[in-house]
């Protein structure tokens, strides 16, 4: 049987012609049978699709022919079968919903850290504050250890959570970081906007540090946004499964919890019966 490869990209870019790009993506997409979803709109693209390596290669090819993605580079990850249950090409406002004008990673990006360069940081105990943009539910799954979470439940929080990071941080190191790299293009830029003055983030994010470095400094797994729900630092699927009933995120030992009831309840929605 196939081994399925998951990829996983963006780029800032100006684009147009969105809509005959669209429907030229799709309908590679359907021709390889590939699965998941492309967001296309005037600030880049950003995709999560899966399926047979060849076919994958044909749609990434079509991609960089597109003037400004010339140097599109996935990030991939194998899985027994396909995340995404159809295939769906979109055009939005933003490709990753910010909601804050004037922020412009294409012409006005902030410093990026690479993986190896983050690790050599850690292993070297250098200071600097970890902050996790990333939603509270996907930090309690793992993060890097000593991270700052941001304590947000959806990225358009993001503005609220910097104002009330300590003032001192602003003239301190920060590296910033999320899941595969694209909150953190918005957020470093507003971060600057907002006075921090030494302001990284990591190039890839989370994934691609798993990539390169795997799990060192890392505690636990990271959770991604299709069925495979959460990837280990050797990017295998984990055990971890949603909650029917809330959507909560559970590890395997939270499945052995009694509270949680398959398709009824788990330990975060779970209510107790009334007397």
């Amino acid at each position: 049987m196939s081994v399925i490869v998951n990829l996983s990209a963006y780029k800032f870019a100006p684009l147009e012609g969105l809509p005959e790009l669209k429907e030229q993506l799709k309908a590679i997409a359907d021709a390889g049978n590939l699965r998941g979803t492309i967001l296309l709109s005037p600030e880049g693209i950003n995709l999560f699709v899966a399926g047979e390596r060849a076919a994958l290669q044909v749609l990434i090819d079509a991609i960089r022919t597109v003037p400004g993605l010339a140097d599109l580079t996935p990030k991939e990850s194998p899985s027994a079968e396909k995340p995404f249950n159809r295939m769906l090409v979109k055009i939005k406002k933003e490709i990753i919903a910010f909601g804050v004008p004037g922020i412009d990673p294409a012409r006005r990006p902030a410093p990026k850290l690479t993986p190896r360069q983050l690790k050599q940081w850690l292993d070297e105990g250098r200071p600097v504050t970890l902050l996790d943009t990333r939603n509270d539910y996907e930090v309690r799954m793992g993060t890097f250890r000593g991270a700052v979470p941001a304590g947000i439940d959806h990225f358009r929080d993001f503005p609220t959570a910097v104002a009330r990071l300590p003032e001192e941080l602003k003239a301190q190191p920060i590296v910033m970081f999320c899941t595969g790299g694209i909150r953190c293009e918005k957020a470093g830029p507003f971060m600057v906007q907002a006075g921090f003055e030494q302001v990284h983030q990591l190039d890839g994010g989370i994934l691609k540090y798993f990539e390169e470095c795997g799990g060192a400094h890392y505690e636990g797994e990271c959770f991604v946004f299709d069925r495979r729900v959460g990837v280990d630092p050797a990017l295998r699927e984990t055990e971890s499964q949603l909650c029917f009933n809330c959507q909560m995120p559970l590890t395997a030992a939270e499945q052995a919890h009694p509270h949680y009831v398959p398709d009824i309840s788990c330990p975060h929605c779970f209510v107790p019966p009334a007397d």
